[in-house]
């Protein structure tokens, strides 16, 4: 009976490149998005053997939605031994700006919010196995804050105080609770920034990195590596320099384009 592993966010980007990396190493998968046809069509193109995922349509948005993927999952396939949090959204925000108010609502819902209720369904199975990984990916935006960032960067800074917090709770019962930061990864995410991204990395080595990192039972690792010196760097800066380092560089496109 292959290992099973369940992942958010699964029809694209981070999500599709670690569903592809884990079906190599032999696991079954239970894939969910809301685009659930565009996993579909990926399925098919990569030849996967039927018998070895199913497709979960879910909006980690809405709590019931993401829930009762993960129940229909425990029903179809059982406990998974890894569930990935990984569905999310980052766009820019202006305070001053009313609607965009609406937009950091909806992504700390979907960033936050929808990661706690991914991994809702499963800690009490998990837990009454004695075993398990709950993987949250955070980011190394959620270090420091950037300007323009602040809907992403707060929603990031939540998943990694909310995964050292899960993980404290759990670490008696034997689940293993795991934070990954990405760096800049090539996604359709990252494609429409409009500054530099040093040390990008394409999708499939960051699949492969992450594996080996949660296959070691790692609770916490930036990949790439070099990105987790440059956010340990800004970090220790004084609020003043930091200020200046960041003055004038290009923000986060907001919702609508600008």
């Amino acid at each position: 009976m292959p290992r099973l592993i369940f992942i958010t966010g699964a029809s694209s980007g981070i999500g599709q490149a670690l569903a592809w990396r884990y079906y190599q190493a032999g696991f079954a998968l239970a894939l969910v998005a809301r685009r659930s046809d565009e996993i579909q069509t990926w399925a098919a193109a990569r030849a996967l053997d039927a018998s070895r995922y199913r497709i979960y349509c879910a909006d980690v948005g809405v709590i019931d939605s993401i829930v009762s993927a993960a129940q229909q999952c425990l029903q179809e396939q059982g406990v998974p031994d890894i569930v990935i949090a990984n569905a999310g959204v980052s766009i820019g925000i202006d305070t001053a700006v009313r609607d965009d108010l609406d937009v950091l609502a909806r992504t700390f819902t979907i960033n936050n919010v929808g990661l706690a209720a991914t991994f809702h369904a499963f800690v009490e199975p998990m837990s009454r196995r004695g075993s398990g990984a709950l993987v949250g990916i955070a980011s190394v935006a959620g270090i420091r804050g950037l300007p323009g960032h602040g809907a992403y960067c707060a929603s990031k800074a939540g998943v990694i105080s909310y995964c050292e917090s899960l993980r404290g709770e759990l670490r008696h019962v034997g689940v293993k609770v795991v934070t990954i930061c990405p760096g800049y990864i090539d996604t359709p995410l990252t494609q429409k920034n409009r500054y530099s991204m040093p040390f990008l990395m394409q999708a499939d080595v960051f699949a492969d990195k992450a594996y080996s990192v949660i296959d070691a039972g790692a609770t916490y690792r930036v990949i790439p590596w070099q990105m987790g010196w440059v956010a340990k760097g800004l970090r220790l800066l004084p609020n003043a320099l930091f200020d200046r380092v960041l003055s004038g560089r290009p923000r986060k496109r907001r919702i609508t384009g600008d």
